[in-house]
Parts: C-alpha cells; sequence; structure tokens
C-alpha cells in the first residue's frame, strides 16, 4: 500500500524536475503592441490637441535588457521614440516630461517591461489662438 504513495510522489517530483522554469516558455510581446501602448499614452499625458494637430505616434525597438540572457517576466526592454505635434506657446519641455513619465509607466504596466529611453521629437508647433485674434490666415 504504501508503495502507491511513493510511485505518486515520484511522479510527481519527477515531473517537477523535468520543466524548470527558465524551461516553461516566455511571452514576447510585438514591437507594435509596445509602439501603440506608447502612442496612446503619449495621448494621454498631451492632453488635448490644437485644431489640425496629427496624433502622437510612436516607434519602438524591444531589446533585451542584459544581452544573451534567456526569455522571463521582465527580461525586455523598450526604447521608445515618440513624435507630437503640440500648441504653442505653452510650456514644452514639461509637456514632453509627462509624456516621458507616461510612457514609462504605461509600457511597464501594461507590458512588462522597462523603458530605459523615451525619446520624445516634437515635429510640429501650432500657434494657439490668442484672446481677440483673428481666426484663420492673417496677411
Amino acid at each position: 500500500m504504501s508503495g502507491g504513495g511513493d510511485a505518486g510522489d515520484g511522479f510527481g517530483a519527477r515531473r517537477a524536475a523535468a520543466v524548470l522554469p527558465g524551461g516553461r516558455g516566455a511571452t514576447r510581446i510585438a514591437d507594435r503592441v509596445v509602439a501603440k501602448i506608447a502612442a496612446q499614452a503619449a495621448r494621454e499625458a498631451v492632453g488635448p490637441l490644437p485644431p489640425g494637430a496629427g496624433r502622437p505616434h510612436a516607434t519602438v525597438v524591444v531589446r533585451p535588457a542584459h544581452p544573451g540572457s534567456g526569455g522571463g517576466g521582465n527580461a525586455d526592454a523598450a526604447h521608445v521614440h515618440v513624435q507630437l505635434e503640440l500648441d504653442y506657446p505653452s510650456d514644452l519641455g514639461a509637456r514632453c516630461r509627462a509624456v516621458r513619465r507616461h510612457v514609462t509607466e504605461r509600457v511597464g504596466a501594461l507590458a512588462g517591461m522597462t523603458v530605459p529611453e523615451v525619446a520624445v521629437q516634437v515635429e510640429r508647433l501650432h500657434l494657439a489662438p490668442g484672446p481677440g485674434a483673428a481666426h484663420g490666415r492673417t496677411r
């Protein structure tokens, strides 16, 4: 009778030892998915866009955090490049810092990646009409 219990215990021990945690596989999130997360985070951080402005978009390069390391939870680092169009005048530095911080937080939370670099490129500035300013083109 004790042989049946030992066989069950031996089988469980062999099964647990057969697949080590590093060999169970890893989840790989595509660069384009991380780019979509980053672009959405940039839109959230920027807030309302000026009329006629393009939506923020991002390009992402995902690299192993430690070259040569096997897959695993936080093994990937996302290097993010975000292009924005902003209104002017505004505090551009503060808005870019907010984008960097929010993109880092959201990519980390949703994709489980570290984000050592978020490069923000302001492609275009849109002049915000001042109070009493004429709308449209002026000559």
